[in-house]
């Protein structure tokens, strides 16, 4: 068994997604994980009603003692506030990292401001292995990279690796169109890497935390960023299409 995954982000009372949703899917694909916890939220399908922030020095506390053994790899989600994300890269351990960037819920509530976003690309971009991005996520960082939101994703996608960050994946299941759902791997030069699967039928929450722990897993376990990237996009569509079919009626 490879080294745990180390898990940073908020706590999602209904358990769709945060550090639930991704202990869950780092134990359902037969790793370990350690978790520190950034905010304490009230949320459901629809809203989130509350967000409760958890100390900077608590924050650091958690990492600091959760990486005291070997971690294969951490995963960084919600981190409410610039101070978190500034002290979340002081005292993250040397791994590679997976960076789900939470900066609205669903239901539309700012998770992280723009003084925190500005600070994920200085501090925690750099040491990024694969940034995942949804598309509304994609146009908000756009902005701090001195692009409109509106600029092509390709673009974008440039910008961001120039930052420092070795991979940009960019989710596509906010698109309107098509059958098909399409992820993009940016990897620097050259036409991205295409993951695409039929379109799930129904909105679920927690497909974005499932996607970045799954990757975050493979590779602690060694995989490459590509390789990484397409088992866990194989292995979220297999998860959730159960879920949706077991929603469907009669």
């Amino acid at each position: 068994m490879s080294a745990p995954v180390l898990i940073i982000g908020g706590m999602d009372s209904s358990g769709g997604a945060g550090v639930l949703r991704d202990a869950a899917t780092v134990a359902a694909l037969g790793g370990d994980s350690r978790v520190a916890v950034t905010a304490v939220t009230a949320q459901s399908d629809r809203a989130v009603s509350a967000v409760h922030m958890v100390p900077p020095a608590v924050v650091a506390a958690q990492i600091i003692t959760a990486a005291q053994g070997p971690i294969g790899a951490a995963k960084v989600g919600m981190l409410v506030t610039r101070r978190i994300v500034e002290t979340v890269a002081e005292v993250l351990p040397d791994a590679p990292l997976v960076l789900d960037p939470v900066i609205r819920s669903s239901s539309g509530r700012t998770l992280l401001d723009s003084g925190g976003v500005r600070a994920l690309i200085a501090t925690l971009l750099p040491r990024t292995t694969v940034l995942t991005p949804n598309l509304p996520e994609l146009a908000a960082l756009a902005a701090q990279v001195d692009l409109a939101a509106d600029a092509a994703e390709p673009a974008i996608a440039r910008a961001l690796l120039a930052q420092g960050c070795q991979a940009v994946l960019v989710k596509g299941g906010h698109a309107d169109a098509g059958d098909m759902a399409e992820d993009r791997l940016y990897l620097g030069g050259g036409d991205p890497i295409r993951l695409t699967a039929p379109r799930i039928g129904i909105r679920l929450r927690g497909t974005g935390c499932f996607l970045a722990s799954a990757i975050a897993l493979y590779l602690a376990r060694g995989d490459s960023i590509p390789e990484a990237a397409g088992r866990a996009k194989q292995d979220m569509q297999a998860r959730f299409v159960s879920v949706a079919t077991a929603a469907e009626p009669g």
